[in-house]
């Protein structure tokens, strides 16, 4: 096992045995081959910098590397955005532990050797973010690397695969280039991913949001605090915004377009269909501390005579978020709000029955311009999961859930 420090630095020597030069930095292109050092960046004083490929080397070790072919073979060094640089991109960089869900700071960074062909390979295996990486580092070009050997030998080590480790890019153009792919951002709870975005600078927020797709960049959006969405989405372009937005739901959507600028606001409506704006600007309309502000408009409402398995056929056609449907609103013949059937008891209903049979013998509702905490207190006191909220008529038009009432504690 060798370590980036101990090979940044290297005296490097050709086949005739000549000194080419130190070792400045080592090189993986993601696109070949995501863990393999590619290239190597060997500089000589005043001379124009040198790259040995990883089949030209025939020997590595703490300070010294060989090559298998003289130095007039070397091609000179000729920048490319396709490489990732050991020292420049990732010593000391933060990056997004996927594994243990969290942001951590690269101290060194491990190799494997492997002889292939005559050659001798090197190959990241791991990222060091403990107490020993930090030590290489502190005495790198003071001490020997055995003596750093043994004074780190007794330090408790913390170690990351290579694999679960994904790079924090703040230019996503570079990051296609690499082909980093977010799969594994992509997995990871919203809730655990906007805590690791909270721990980043604006700019790796930004770039996280713009890799994922728009469903888990709406999903984290959403576990971010009002702050850091709006500060988002002010820099993202107002169609990239649009798409996401158009991810969350109405009344997600609508707090957080309301905290943005006027301008923006504006510029991320005209980009979002027309159905989906229409119904945020309508939620718009009620103030933040009300019963309007705090319901949702995807809610679903069938006829109180409708049968089980009518309601239930229905539902399997619509584009429901099951995380977000529990309940049933009851209208009657004049489409007056009439009750609430829990998923629950719809699931456990006899065949045929009637959903009025099913509905709830307490009939709650509020009205839109209702207070906020009276809203939080008619949850608490009758242990509620949703509530509907009416209009003049008498009509739902929208449901408040349980999970909007604990965002609302969470933010007071």
């Amino acid at each position: 096992m060798l370590h980036a420090t101990e090979v940044l630095g290297a005296e490097t020597y050709d086949s005739n045995g000549n000194f080419v030069g130190r070792v400045k930095e080592l090189f993986i292109e993601p696109a070949e081959q995501p863990n393999r050092v590619a290239r190597i960046l060997l500089g000589r004083g005043k001379y124009r910098p040198l790259v040995a490929r990883f089949d030209q080397v025939s020997f590595v070790a703490p300070g010294t590397i060989k090559l298998n072919v003289d130095e007039r073979v070397l091609l000179p060094y000729e920048p490319n955005e396709a490489w990732l640089a050991v020292r420049k991109d990732l010593l000391d960089q933060q990056i997004i532990d996927t594994n243990g869900r969290k942001v951590v700071r690269v101290n060194d960074i491990d190799l494997a050797e492997e002889r292939i062909n005559g050659t001798m390979e090197m190959r990241v295996t791991q990222v060091d973010v403990g107490l020993p990486g930090a030590v290489r580092r502190l005495l790198e070009g003071i001490v020997s690397p055995g003596a750093i050997r043994r004074i780190q030998k007794n330090l408790p080590t913390k170690t990351i695969k290579w694999e679960f480790v994904n790079l924090i890019e703040p230019d996503p153009m570079r990051r296609v280039k690499l082909r980093m792919t977010s799969q594994k951002l992509e997995k990871l709870h919203p809730a655990d991913l906007a805590d690791i975005m909270e721990d980043l600078s604006p700019a790796e927020r930004e770039a996280i949001i713009s890799s994922v797709d728009e469903e888990t960049a709406a999903e984290a959006l959403a576990e971010l605090d009002a702050r850091l969405q709006a500060q988002l989405v002010e820099n993202l372009d107002p169609e990239k915004a649009a798409d996401i937005i158009e991810e969350m739901a109405p009344d997600e959507a609508a707090d957080l377009l309301a905290d943005l600028t006027p301008e923006t606001s504006r510029d991320v409506l005209a980009e979002m269909p027309r159905a989906e704006a229409q119904e945020v600007r309508e939620l718009l309309r009620f103030e933040e501390n009300t019963a309007g502000g705090l319901m949702n408009t995807e809610f679903v409402f069938v006829g109180e005579e409708a049968s089980v398995e009518e309601v239930v056929d229905w539902m399997r056609s619509l584009d429901l978020d099951p995380e977000h449907t529990d309940s049933v609103f009851l209208i009657d013949k004049q489409a007056s709000f009439s009750g609430v059937v829990s998923v629950g008891r719809l699931v456990l209903a006899s065949s045929g029955q009637k959903m009025t049979e099913l509905k709830s013998e307490l009939l709650l509702s509020v009205k839109a311009g209702v207070d906020d905490q009276d809203v939080l207190e008619l949850f608490d006191k009758y242990n509620l999961r949703s509530l509907a909220v009416i209009d003049e008529q008498n009509r739902p038009i929208g449901a408040i859930t349980v999970d909007d009432v604990v965002s609302r504690l969470r933010q007071s």
